[in-house]
Order: C-alpha cells, then sequence, then structure tokens
C-alpha cells in the first residue's frame, strides 16, 4: 500500500473527530496541524511526505494599517495571525518545523515563506534542527503596496527557504526543466510574481494567498509525479490545486474553517 493511500485510510478513522475530505489523491483536514501531524506520524515514524510546502502565520496582525488600490486597510486578518509574544511565537515555530522535520521522507526537501520579521527565527529553528538549507528564494512583487511611513525601503519581496532533510541525501531538483524555463540559462533564486489574479479567487479570497505560478514552480522543481505533497498551513488551498494540476497526490490541513471551505471547492474543481 502507498504512502498516500495509507495515509486516506489512516485519515478514515478519525472521521466521527475531524472535518475532512479524502479521495484518490487528496486528503484534506479542518483541524489543528499540529495535532494532523502527530496522529500522522504514530502511524509513519520513518516520515511519509516527498515534498512540504509551509507558509505559516508571521504574526503581523498588529492594529496597524496598509494601502491597497489606494485606500488605508487594516493589516490585521485574523487572530490566528496575532502574536502571542516572542517565547510563544518561536515555541509554536520550532514544534511544527520539528513536525514537518519528522514526516519527511529521507529524501525530501520542504520550503519555508516567510519576512524579514520572522524568516531570520525560522532559519535559525531550521539548522538547529538539522535542515540543510538549499536556496534562499527572493519572491519579488512587481507592485507592492506602497510605504506609507516613507521612513524606509518599500518591502517589495518575500522569502521562501529551500531545505532538505538530510545533507547527504540526494534530493529531488528538476534543473534542466527550471532552465528550459529560463530561456536555456541557469535559474536564479530570485523570482519576480505578480499577486494572485481574479481567476485564483473565484471561491473567495484569502489575505496571504501565494500566486499559483510561484507554487507551481517549486512543485514542478522538487518532486516528481505521483509524489506527495503536504502544506501544514492550507490557507485558500494554493499548493494543492498546483499539485494535482500537475499530477501530484496532496494533504493539506486547515484550522479556520471559512478557508477549509474556500480550499475544497477549488481543489474539487481541479479532480
Amino acid at each position: 500500500m502507498s504512502d498516500f493511500n495509507k495515509l486516506a485510510e489512516e485519515a478514515a478513522i478519525y472521521q466521527s473527530r475531524l472535518k475532512k475530505i479524502v479521495s484518490d489523491d487528496l486528503v484534506l483536514y479542518n483541524e489543528n496541524s499540529l495535532n494532523v501531524m502527530r496522529k500522522i506520524l504514530e502511524k509513519h515514524p520513518n516520515g511519509c511526505f516527498d515534498m512540504i510546502f509551509a507558509d505559516p502565520p508571521y504574526f503581523l496582525s498588529n492594529d496597524g494599517f496598509s494601502c491597497q488600490n489606494g485606500q488605508m486597510v487594516s493589516v490585521n486578518k485574523g487572530n490566528w495571525d496575532k502574536s502571542k509574544g516572542m517565547a510563544a511565537d518561536l515555541e509554536f515555530y520550532e514544534e511544527w518545523l520539528r513536525l514537518c522535520y519528522a514526516l519527511l521522507k529521507p529524501n525530501g526537501t520542504i520550503w519555508v515563506c516567510g519576512t524579514f520579521h520572522n524568516i531570520y527565527l525560522i532559519g535559525y529553528l531550521m539548522q538547529t534542527i538539522g535542515y540543510h538549507i538549499l536556496n534562499n528564494i527572493t519572491w519579488e512583487k512587481p507592485n507592492p503596496p506602497p510605504n506609507l511611513s516613507c521612513r524606509f525601503f518599500t518591502h517589495s519581496t518575500e522569502t521562501i527557504l529551500w531545505a532538505k532533510k538530510n545533507k547527504k541525501a540526494k534530493h529531488t531538483f528538476h534543473y534542466e526543466m527550471m532552465k528550459a524555463q529560463n530561456d536555456d540559462k541557469q535559474m536564479k533564486c530570485v523570482w519576480t510574481f505578480p499577486p494572485p489574479n481574479k481567476a485564483e479567487k473565484t471561491f473567495g479570497k484569502h489575505p496571504t494567498q501565494k500566486p499559483l505560478p510561484l507554487l507551481e514552480r517549486c512543485i514542478l522543481s522538487a518532486s516528481n509525479i505521483g509524489d506527495l505533497i503536504f502544506d501544514p498551513f492550507m490557507g485558500s488551498g494554493t499548493t494543492g490545486v498546483a499539485a494535482l494540476k500537475h499530477g501530484r497526490k496532496f494533504c493539506g490541513c486547515e484550522l479556520e474553517e471559512d478557508f477549509f471551505e474556500l480550499a475544497k471547492k477549488r481543489l474539487q474543481q481541479k479532480q
């Protein structure tokens, strides 16, 4: 039985306790990802995921304001994005990073998103846990929100750390494919993508939604057809959309029910 089939079978066991979707190539949990990962780890102590993409809370909802389409808007995204203090944030980041490390296959890789507010802490924790960082990807946004204070440079990038579980293991990287997509030149670590378009928001919006082409590049470069991809902070389900589109299997967790329903609609449309 494949890792995915085992995962789907085990998910069904928790049907009375968890809200989930299980199908031939898709397992979705509307549940705290830490709880889900612990349960999966009990059955898969040696890991079961080929690739993980994690876009965790940045904890930036601090009652401030930004500018979108010429209008002042609150930066608050929800209680899930509010900091509980440095110590609590550190504990949270370390716990899910350790669980992801345990759930990766020996030759698996992980992508973790962040900004300068949290990425240095995440990078430190990853190396402490044992991850070997392969690249520091810079996602450049061509039309970022303006800097309202005019007291520092406009924030126009996010960072994605790409790392493997085992420094000595041979990880998946489709070098020639990436080169072919870049006019036969080596793909660099600065990627320019606009924000998600209207078609990506057909079923609703998520405040930190990543553009589909960005996820497609991550998945195509670092996984193979039939691989099992995991996203512990699924949001609107973009990782899953990219995974299913390119013949991968997907497992995702989302705590917020509204976003879970949004992701479910998007992913069921792709099946």
